[in-house]
């Protein structure tokens, strides 16, 4: 996509922020609230929080690739993949929240080591995009940020996003999904109807997922 609405330094701070996000919404779900459905189609929120600690160890294989030279694909294969997610009902709460909170806090230790010139290193996203390091905090803040909204706590909703990273985001799957033009709305509902969410939007066109 064109950064035109997003620096690198700017999307470095929203993984901060949808982190922050993430780490808030699951501090006080008890072992019931974990295992009631999240707001994507068929997962519980015990999957979605295990996708997004898996989603960080896959993150940090592509810091080690820019860190060292050393190939390192974020998954191993689909089947991988698929095993992180399936791993999350048979946690405790307590153990997906010590995976969540480690696996993030490992993954940003490792970018905050990159070097200047390890940031500018290629390495190959999970969809075989090759793309420099400089764009990892983009993938990890489209994570956290939107799957913050997707627990269905009721804590976050797209409105409480950073509004750079909510036009970003629209900039983006606006690209993928090729299209001219858009409803008039408010940029959080906006973004939601692009990403395949429930939105306020009258008579907007229903999309389908995306993330």
């Amino acid at each position: 996509m064109s950064t035109a609405t997003r620096t690198f330094t700017d999307a470095r701070a929203w993984a901060r922020t949808g982190t922050e996000l993430m780490l808030d919404a699951v501090a006080g779900l008890d072992e019931a609230a974990f295992t009631a459905p999240s707001a994507l189609p068929d997962w519980t929120r015990k999957h979605l929080v295990a996708h997004v600690a898996a989603n960080a160890d896959a993150l940090g294989n592509l810091v080690h690739w820019a860190a060292t030279g050393e190939e390192r694909p974020m998954y191993a294969s689909a089947e991988e993949r698929a095993a992180g997610i399936a791993r999350g009902p048979a946690l405790s709460a307590d153990e997906l929240r010590s995976w969540l909170t480690d696996s993030a806090h490992r993954l940003a230790a490792g970018l905050d080591r990159l070097t200047d010139e390890q940031w500018q290193r290629e390495v190959v996203t999970a969809q075989g995009r090759t793309v420099p390091a400089t764009e990892l905090p983009w993938l990890r803040a489209r994570e956290v940020c939107v799957h913050a909204v997707d627990l269905g706590t009721g804590g976050v909703a797209f409105a409480d996003l950073p509004k750079g990273f909510l036009t970003a985001l629209v900039e983006e799957i606006r690209a993928k999904r090729a299209l001219t033009e858009l409803p008039d709305g408010p940029l959080p509902e906006v973004a939601a109807w692009l990403a395949g969410r429930p939105h306020a939007l009258a008579a907007a066109p229903e999309l389908g997922p995306w993330l």
